[in-house]
């Protein structure tokens, strides 16, 4: 964390962050001022994603490095990364990410068919998570419905992030992460909450298919009251 005229800059770490929508948070956060370091087992392969966005904002903005150099380098951590790695990422980054805040941005994805709701043993990928990392990491899921055709555009997103956490404090820290990549967040609860918001994917990516509509996503209607 760095200190610049009076404000407390985050360094911002997207552990798998190559794929598509690790890039897009990535491209969002460095845009809005954050430090970002992309995380990959390959170290090649995270310097040329984070490469590819430097030359989108015309500024050396983000890093490229080993997930467990980028773990430990930062304040917050995104983990993006496929479900079918979820498991064999988190085991080696426990050190590294104590006493942080992980996002998980993971969905449980059927491999025969991936618009069917997959419920992983644990609830959902974030509780796993959780139970992976133990209780000295605070664990919250965020954007599992946000396609990435949106985070790697620029301007406002038309849809909202739903955040399921334990912890009131990391809660906010995320839903703050929100509104810097220009999206509205929603707290949606507890953790456990999370098997819910996972589930929404998959039916988004249904939807997508039948109705030949691209990016489908979630808006919350109604009206906030006063107080």
């Amino acid at each position: 964390m760095e200190r610049t005229s009076n404000r407390l800059i985050l360094t911002l770490a997207i552990l798998g962050g190559t794929g598509r929508e690790g890039g897009g948070l990535a491209y969002r956060w460095a845009k809005a001022g954050y430090h970002v370091v992309i995380g990959s087992r390959t170290p090649d392969k995270a310097e040329r994603a984070a490469a590819e966005i430097n030359e989108r904002l015309e500024q050396p903005a983000v890093q490229g490095m080993e997930n467990t150099l980028a773990a430990d380098k930062c304040d917050i951590a995104v983990l993006s990364v496929p479900y079918a790695a979820h498991r064999s990422t988190l085991e080696g980054l426990r050190e590294p990410l104590r006493g942080k805040i992980l996002i998980d941005v993971t969905v449980p994805i059927d491999p025969q068919d991936p618009t069917r709701v997959q419920v992983p043993p644990d609830g959902s990928a974030a509780q796993e998570a959780q139970a992976i990392l133990g209780e000295e990491v605070r664990v919250v899921a965020a954007f599992q419905n946000v396609s990435h055709r949106h985070l790697r555009e620029d301007g406002p997103v038309p849809c909202d992030v739903l955040v399921c956490g334990d912890e009131e404090e990391a809660k906010s820290q995320v839903l703050r992460l929100v509104a810097a990549a220009g999206l509205v967040g929603w707290d949606a609860g507890a953790l456990c909450n999370a098997v819910a918001v996972e589930g929404l994917s998959p039916i988004l990516l249904g939807i997508n298919r039948r109705h030949k509509i691209k990016s489908a996503g979630i808006r919350i209607s109604g009206e906030q009251q006063p107080g």
